[in-house]
């Protein structure tokens, strides 16, 4: 199963035990898989930080703040969005909450439908960065297959070289040029010159 395939969880994390039951009983009446925790480092030592879903913080929670804990899931690249929730909102704690990635901020008590609404952009955008993140590490692992010279050809494609100036400026022929890129797009799965090129500028960008 790759991580995309992943079955999603929510977690939530607050202190109050009303709103964890009343947020598991939510969520599981509409097919969604829950955990819930009392605090931040209850959380962090159920091993679930890096699992697929999203994460229900309550701002004011004991020990570390949820605007806090946020920060530290950040800082240890955990990349789970975060939906926050607070009975003692204010503006300056959303925008800040909302600056560090949070998907939403709701101010307790909130709508039931408020809630289903933000945990389904959540799951969304967790749902497409790990296929993002899948994405980009079979490009790394493909490029990992690459020669050294295949490295250096496919370099030189993506600056928009011909074989010809590639041939000159590495001292080959250009025969041995066309079978390195040949080579190169084969061990990429690249379908064509233009999806070659693409992959090129990406590799760029994840390495």
């Amino acid at each position: 199963m790759t991580d995309t395939e992943e079955a999603q969880m929510i977690h939530v994390v607050d202190d109050d035990p009303s709103i964890r039951i009343a947020l598991d009983g939510l969520f599981r009446s509409v097919g969604y898989t829950v955990r819930t925790f009392a605090s931040a480092a209850e959380f962090m030592a159920s091993g679930c930080a890096n699992a697929a879903g999203c994460v229900i913080l309550d701002v004011r929670l004991p020990g570390v703040s949820g605007l806090d804990f946020q920060v530290q899931l950040a800082d240890a690249g955990v990349q789970m969005p975060v939906i926050l929730m607070t009975g003692h909102g204010d503006i300056p704690m959303s925008v800040r909450g909302m600056k560090a990635g949070a998907v939403d901020f709701l101010p307790k008590p909130f709508r039931e439908q408020d809630m289903l609404d933000a945990v389904t952009t959540a799951l969304a955008r967790d749902a497409r960065q790990r296929a993002e993140r899948q994405g980009f590490q079979e490009l790394r692992d493909r490029y990992a297959l690459l020669s050294p010279r295949e490295r250096e050809v496919m370099g030189f494609v993506a600056e928009g070289r011909m074989n010809k100036q590639i041939a000159w400026d590495l001292e080959l022929s250009e025969i041995t040029v066309k079978i390195h890129r040949g080579n190169a797009m084969r061990k990429m799965g690249a379908r064509n010159l233009a999806d070659f090129v693409k992959m090129a500028e990406a590799v760029k960008d994840v390495l």
